[in-house]
């Protein structure tokens, strides 16, 4: 594992990050911890292991968990009408197109939406960033962006009927209001209570405190010269809901925790988060026929055209994306949970041969090659360490 300081150390020096913290683990503990650059490419504080990140949609795995969690206690159903519990989307409408006169083009869904689905991304929800009918739906319709933490910002239209296609985007938000109302509380007070506070994440957060701020990486841009520059991005101060697919701030030695207890069947350090079936279901496919596509990018300051494991098929669990094939330069197993965040921040989750990983960089845009090199090579290392 020495060769990974190395590592992190050339891909600062080179310019392919400003700061990373990168962390490695298996079921019995943590394996690999280290960090190098600074918190910003104008430099000041160092890069460390309790430096605080946007984590991105890594925050969906956590809140799949939270919801599968009600499954398990009876409160939510994973292949009943979610209308049940979201009133909000008992007529969901797909988006079509634009009529000559740029007009949206909108019909009824055929098909409920289910828990399920939305934990799948097979709902039919998507991203702006990836879908630029969704992007100039909005535009149109003067809704906001889901970083606003505006509640308008979910009242998108599908871009396919339930459970026909894999699209990627803001089910998950969702899923996170129905946690919230089986239980009457805020989504970030279950996930504290039953999650990141049983396994002691506790830099983990929608809102994070003076401490964690404190801590803060900037994140940082990628211009056309290469170069990294930090650029604003601020956290909404007015928050109507807990962005249940992308809010949530933390350290990668926390989420690896969080990636432990998986390993771990479901407990860490004695806490029990879910039950070892429930967990044994992450690893599966839960999508049916359908297959994980390419995010081909509709916003290039946001993300480039992403894509993992190119050509290999990959389907989703109820959490996490599934690689059907090994990694074919050595890594990860067949089977293997990972997923990302937008802010180049990645993970996976090796069952097989008892390993995971955490790398946390804070820079746009996503799917960075060089970043996506790195993890490469970081993933290697562990697995010959």
């Amino acid at each position: 594992m020495q060769a990974i300081g190395k590592l992190l150390d050339d891909a600062v020096n080179s310019g392919a990050v400003a700061g990373v913290v990168a962390v490695a683990g298996n079921a019995a503990g943590t394996l690999y911890e280290g960090a190098a650059g600074f918190r910003s490419a104008a430099g000041g504080e160092a890069m460390t292991l309790d430096t605080v990140g946007w984590i991105a949609s890594m925050t969906k795995a956590i809140t799949s968990v939270a919801a599968l969690q009600q499954v398990e206690e009876g409160r939510l159903a994973l292949d009943e009408p979610i209308a049940e519990v979201l009133p909000d989307l008992a007529s969901p409408r797909v988006l079509e197109g634009f009529s000559a006169a740029g007009e949206p083009i909108l019909r009824p869904a055929r098909g409920a939406v289910t828990l399920r689905q939305l934990l799948t991304h097979t709902s039919g929800f998507s991203y702006p960033m990836w879908n630029a009918d969704i992007g100039r739906y909005m535009q149109m319709t003067g809704i906001p962006g889901v970083a606003s933490r505006k509640l308008q910002a979910l009242a998108l239209p599908l871009v396919a009927d339930p459970g026909t296609a894999w699209h990627y985007g803001i089910g998950i938000d969702w899923a996170g209001l129905a946690v919230e109302a089986v239980t009457g509380r805020r989504l970030g007070d279950v996930i504290e209570e039953r999650i990141t506070g049983p396994l002691g994440m506790h830099d983990t957060s929608f809102r994070p405190g003076s401490g964690q701020r404190a801590r803060f990486s900037a994140m940082h841009s990628r211009g056309a010269d290469g170069r990294l520059a930090p650029i604003p991005f601020p956290i909404p101060e007015e928050q109507e809901f807990d962005m249940g697919g992308g809010g949530l701030y933390g350290t990668a030695p926390d989420y690896l925790r969080f990636c432990r207890m998986v390993l771990n069947g479901g407990t860490l350090d004695g806490a029990r988060i879910l039950d070892p079936g429930t967990v044994e279901a992450l690893g599966r496919n839960q999508m049916g026929e359908l297959l994980v596509g390419p995010l081909a990018t509709a916003q290039p300051g946001v993300s480039h055209d992403a894509e993992f494991f190119p050509g290999q098929r990959k389907r989703w669990s109820l959490a996490f994306m599934l690689n059907e094939e090994a990694h074919p330069e050595g890594g990860r197993a067949a089977g293997s949970m990972a997923w990302a965040g937008l802010g180049n921040t990645y993970y996976w989750i090796d069952p097989a041969h008892d390993r995971c990983g955490v790398l946390l960089t804070q820079t746009f845009p996503f799917a960075d090659p060089r970043i996506l090199n790195l993890l490469a090579a970081f993933e290697r290392a562990v697995y010959a360490g």
